[in-house]
């Protein structure tokens, strides 16, 4: 086959062979130009995905191999389970499940009929008792003046009983002169014995007056504390009294109220629980191998499964003494039968930085993941 010297003489000539060469030369031309192609995006993506390799290695040297997180964390609230501190019929009923309460609203009511019966009655008791503790006093008062007179009966009789002694003695010194009669001098004795004889009796009618005191003090004392114990009572009364009003402890939310007006309560019997959402925090369980430079006072990044685009920020409080194994109902016996080692986890308390846009959207039992930010302890 001859070719032809010049394309534009031949395409009438050989019109199949112009045509195979012209398809020969666009073929070639695109396959060149495809071919740059994908070098190009080659190499490209060689270069995104270098620096990409490049940005991951810096941000893991600088901040990422101070980074410890977890996926077995949830938000957690110091709840308040209620129970009344007495028996009794509810007679009322005042919130219901997950609603807001505030600290010191009323809740429910248990029938205090019986309560201020009891009351009444310990208050008249405390009546009766200070009654008695103050005729007690009187009583004593009264043995005081009895004393007091005794006293003076006796010093009497004291006196005449000198008197009467003076007089023997100058009738006896008269009887040895003749001045005087046999008879002065036996009145003169007489006088003298029965002033001795009344201030025997006197004297112990002062002792025994004395002695009553005693017995007097003991009654006032017995009184006394008679008098506590009803005092003691009344202040009994009146708490239960108090007692049948059942308010929230702090501000919360009801929940898992299980009481309705007419239930009769017993003494820690559970009505309901009150869920402190102003209080909430997170209590994250980490490897033993992750705690090495974890120390309290750490910031925290939390993201909430519920809320994968809020952002909540906490700090470390604490670190739990022990793993969770050693408070488990059945814990593991590693002393008997096969060893097959497992990483422990130990529970991490992290306070939540709270925010107005936050209080009610964090909820007790929600899935988070923190991550904990140790470069501050790994710089000291």
């Amino acid at each position: 086959m001859t070719g032809c010297p010049r394309i534009a003489s031949c395409i009438g000539q050989q019109p199949s062979h112009i045509w195979a060469g012209i398809k020969l030369g666009l073929l070639v031309s695109k396959q060149g130009i495809w071919g740059s192609t994908r070098r190009f995006f080659g190499l490209a993506a060689g270069v995104v995905v270098l620096g990409s390799l490049l940005v991951w290695l810096v941000h893991y040297l600088l901040v990422g191999q101070y980074i410890i997180a977890t996926d077995d964390a949830y938000i957690e609230a110091d709840s308040a389970i209620l129970a009344p501190k007495i028996s009794g019929y509810v007679s009322a009923v005042l919130v219901k499940d997950n609603q807001p309460v505030t600290k010191g609203q009323l809740l429910a009511t248990i029938d205090d009929q019986d309560y201020q019966a009891a009351l009444a009655s310990t208050t008249g008791d405390v009546a009766a008792a200070q009654a008695t503790v103050q005729a007690d006093a009187a009583l004593l008062a009264l043995q005081q003046a009895k004393i007091a007179a005794a006293q003076a009966q006796v010093a009497a009789d004291q006196a005449r009983l000198n008197f009467a002694g003076q007089n023997q003695g100058r009738y006896a010194r008269a009887s040895a002169g003749g001045a005087t009669t046999q008879q002065a001098i036996a009145q003169a004795m007489t006088d003298t014995a029965t002033a001795k004889a009344a201030l025997a009796a006197d004297e112990a009618n002062l002792l025994a007056a004395q002695r009553q005191v005693n017995v007097l003090n003991a009654q006032a004392a017995a009184a006394a504390a008679g008098l506590t114990q009803a005092q003691a009572r009344a202040t009994q009364a009146s708490l239960n009294l108090g007692h049948t009003r059942i308010t929230a402890p702090f501000d919360g939310v009801i929940t898992n109220k299980t009481v309705a007006a007419g239930d009769y309560l017993q003494p820690g019997t559970q009505i309901m629980a009150v869920v402190p959402l102003t209080q909430v925090y997170v209590q994250a369980n980490y490897k033993e191998t992750q705690i090495t430079r974890l120390q309290p006072g750490q910031p925290v990044t939390i993201g909430v499964d519920g809320y994968p685009d809020l952002h909540v920020t906490g700090t470390v409080e604490s670190i739990a003494p022990s793993s969770g194994q050693e408070f488990a109902l059945l814990p593991p016996d590693n002393a008997t039968g096969n060893f097959t080692k497992i990483v422990q986890r130990l529970p991490v308390k992290i306070n939540i930085n709270l925010t107005p846009a936050l209080i009610g959207k964090l909820r007790p039992g929600m899935s988070v993941e923190p991550a904990i930010d140790t470069r501050a302890t790994s710089q000291n």
